[in-house]
C-alpha cells in the first residue's frame, strides 16, 4: 500500500494529527495499543473504520523508517 492510502495529515483533520485515511483515528493510538499490551486485533475491534492492511501497512513503514536511520 501506499502511504496516502494508509495515513494521512490534514490541518483540518484533528489538528494535522497523523490519522488513518478515511478516519479520525490517530495512527499514535495503534501504537499506543501495542505499546499498553493490547493484540492488532483488539485495536482493530476497536476502530472498525481502520482496516488490518491499513495498520500492518503502518507498521511496515514504521519498521522500514527505523531500519533505515
Amino acid at each position: 500500500m501506499e502511504r496516502d492510502e494508509v495515513y494521512h495529515s490534514d490541518p483540518e483533520i484533528m489538528g494535522g494529527t497523523p490519522v488513518f485515511q478515511g478516519t479520525r483515528v490517530p495512527v499514535q493510538t495503534l501504537l499506543d495499543y501495542l505499546e499498553g499490551g493490547d493484540t492488532l486485533d483488539e485495536f482493530l475491534d476497536g476502530f472498525p473504520g481502520v482496516s488490518r492492511e491499513q495498520a500492518v501497512a503502518f507498521l511496515e513503514m514504521a519498521k522500514d523508517a527505523l531500519l533505515a536511520a
